[in-house]
């Protein structure tokens, strides 16, 4: 793909407040290989969280950025990223989603490696020459692996910055989430593992879309008000935030009128959770001021982690991730997220607010996911070339409706693909 043609993808023009995306990028198959080169293959990429691996030998195996590995805490309690695919000729060692294991044997020809992923077993060793050096056939892994408060991401470039430069202010964000526990933060047993027949970057516009929630939720909005959820709050503009984190990573951040067993009580949680709920509220105040208490537990948050994680810290912790297949069609996955000290009760609100509202069969989902398979058909009149994000642009303090987050995103992924070359010969020019 010629570099001028990547330079028009976006029409970036602030003095005149336009921003517009070529719908080209979210159709043509040659963006996608672009993506899977210059985004997927050099950024940060979560891969799962510590506590779905709590005892030495537990693992996950998945996929990641097209391709498959296992998370993996092994015998020496460290916690790893491995590449599933044997050394010898390829298959993969490990053929389960979970489970403990001590080793991982290849189906194929028996070839064995232990929880650290080093070749253990060869059956007929002696049929090798002298040189043959087990070392050498270890399972890979990827070029970088490093975790944040329990989040582990992996970089197949060496080159790229660490996790923490790359996070920047994505972090505090972060911490917000993992506050919540005075032990750690658990993903709860069980996933949600869906497609959707789009672009996945359109699920990214979406997942941080403050513009669409009313008209698109109108039955979920409903049901909170027949329910006798006051939804006044969420409209304040006092406490409404839209920001570029840096690096590609954004946020919206708003007064939450939904029900969060965190420390926010609503009538649909009934009257006996109410005590335990302003208990929790009480703690964290203890914890932290009643200024940052407030902000952990009655504001929520949806933060985008460039190139395709979102944490929707709103009614429950949502951690979703998704990766494109082709360019019109994208695998989903889904986790709910809280305090690994959270008591049943709590847990049990906590996992019905999940599915409730994000769940594939939940209110807000299915929304989404008609509305990104509805643009990705109406991408088919290539006589409209461009879409508009525009929304907001002009203004100093851009409110949750508008679109700087999304702006945000764009920004990086188009920096990403027309690189550092292009850039410079631009400049010469």
């Amino acid at each position: 793909m010629k570099d001028a043609v990547l330079e028009r993808v976006v029409i970036d023009d602030p003095k005149a407040g336009i921003f517009r995306v070529n719908r080209r990028a979210f159709t043509e198959p040659e963006y996608l290989e672009l993506e899977k080169a210059r985004v997927f293959s050099r950024c940060w990429i979560y891969v799962g969280h510590e506590s779905e691996v709590p005892a030495p030998g537990d693992f996950r195996s998945r996929r990641v950025a097209g391709r498959p590995i296992i998370l993996v805490r092994g015998d020496d309690g460290e916690v790893r990223v491995l590449l599933n695919t044997c050394t010898h000729r390829g298959a993969l060692v490990c053929r389960q989603p979970k489970g403990n294991a001590r080793t991982f044997q290849c189906p194929y020809h028996a070839w064995t490696f232990n929880s650290q992923g080093e070749l253990i077993g060869v059956p007929g060793e002696s049929s090798y020459s002298p040189a043959f050096d087990r070392k050498q056939f270890a399972l890979g892994r990827p070029a970088r692996t490093d975790s944040y408060r329990g989040f582990v991401f992996m970089c197949l470039d060496r080159t790229a910055p660490e996790l923490s430069e790359y996070l920047a202010g994505a972090v505090e964000y972060l911490d917000l989430v993992c506050d919540q526990s005075e032990t750690g933060m658990r993903i709860s047993e069980g996933s949600q593992a869906y497609s959707v027949r789009a672009n996945w970057k359109l699920l990214v516009e979406n997942s941080i879309d403050g513009y669409h929630g009313l008209p698109t939720h109108q039955r979920y909005f409903a049901f909170l008000a027949d329910s006798g959820v006051d939804l006044r709050g969420g409209l304040e503009t006092s406490h409404q935030k839209a920001l570029d984190l840096g690096n590609g990573h954004a946020v919206i951040e708003y007064l939450s009128p939904f029900g969060r067993p965190i420390a926010r009580w609503v009538p649909t949680f009934g009257e006996l959770a109410k005590a335990r709920i302003e208990e929790k509220h009480r703690r964290l105040e203890e914890r932290f001021g009643p200024e940052r208490a407030f902000r952990i537990s009655q504001t929520a948050r949806n933060l985008l982690i460039f190139p395709n994680l979102i944490i929707n810290d709103i009614m429950a912790v949502t951690v979703r991730t998704f990766f494109p297949v082709t360019p019109d069609y994208m695998e989903v996955n889904a986790w709910n997220l809280g305090p690994a000290e959270e008591d049943i009760e709590d847990s049990t609100l906590r996992l019905d607010n999940f599915l409730t509202f994000l769940g594939p069969g939940g209110f807000a989902t299915p929304d989404d996911v008609e509305m990104l398979e509805s643009c990705q058909r109406g991408f088919a009149n290539r006589e409209v070339e461009w879409s508009d994000i525009s929304r907001g642009m002009t203004r100093e303090h851009p409110s949750i409706s508008d679109e700087l987050q999304i702006r945000t995103f764009w920004r990086r992924w188009h920096d990403l693909l027309v690189g550092p070359h292009v850039r410079r010969s631009r400049k010469a020019a």
